[in-house]
């Protein structure tokens, strides 16, 4: 099967930087996009750079915004094609650490979790149509195995995988296609002064589309595909190797 990633509606969450905002260079030409962001001054600039799309100002860990958020979506197109759940902050402080902070926990669960749920949620009538439509998470390699630090956005991961497993079971016998893409270290504001050899933005959203239009279920980028197999055939060395990550 071939997904086209042409003459679609698409909105794609967390747009205004990094993976994002390479999707959205990819995308806007030939697509109706619709941007999700929380900085109104990033969206008003990605505006002015990439003419035609439609943006939508949103604190994503304000779970309560959601309901409204898909109301203006859904008025603006009753139908969509793909939903993108891009959007993730990550807190590395640990919490044996002095500036850890409680309040992120809720934080990093509702944007990284819980939001993706809940616009699946209140966005499937619109995907649920005739013609093939798709659902991706952007997931990272730290759902498969976690790291020391970050343990609320390793779990929010994580969560993300298996709530993507069963959301394709569910949707199995209906045109939607369920997706997600295992990110490995690219290199964004989120991985600032983190690790070495990461991949671009640039290079990361083409792998991403490809995934897409290839309609690749679990799209292992980079060295996520090493991490699978590593963690399949051994299990101990992956958790080694990712607790010094």
């Amino acid at each position: 099967m071939a997904f086209s990633l042409r003459h679609k509606t698409i909105v794609l969450t967390g747009g205004t930087s990094g993976i994002g905002k390479a999707l959205a260079a990819r995308l806007h030409s030939n697509n109706q996009l619709f941007i999700i962001g929380r900085s109104a001054s990033k969206l008003k600039a990605l505006k002015q750079e990439f003419p035609g799309i439609t943006v939508f100002e949103a604190d994503l860990s304000d779970t309560e915004s959601l309901a409204p958020l898909a109301e203006q979506l859904v008025r603006q197109s009753p139908h969509i094609d793909l939903l993108i759940n891009n959007a993730a902050v990550q807190y590395t402080p640990q919490f044996t650490d002095k500036d850890f902070r409680v309040e992120t926990i809720a934080d990093e669960t509702a944007v990284n979790f819980t939001s993706p749920c809940m616009l699946v949620a209140l966005l499937l009538p619109a995907l649920v149509k005739d013609a093939p439509s798709a659902i991706l998470s952007i997931n990272s390699g730290l759902a498969l195995v976690p790291k020391r630090t970050s343990a609320v956005y390793c779990a929010t991961k994580g969560g993300l995988n298996i709530f993507t497993q069963a959301l394709r079971h569910q949707l199995a016998d209906t045109n939607i296609c369920v997706l997600q893409a295992f990110m490995p270290l690219v290199d964004t504001t989120m991985t600032e002064g983190r690790g070495t050899a990461k991949l671009t933005p640039t290079v990361a959203a083409e792998r991403i589309l490809r995934g897409i239009e290839q309609e690749v279920p679990d799209n292992d980028i980079g060295k996520v595909k090493f991490l699978r197999f590593l963690n399949r055939i051994w299990p101990r060395a992956a958790t080694h190797i990712m607790k010094k990550a």
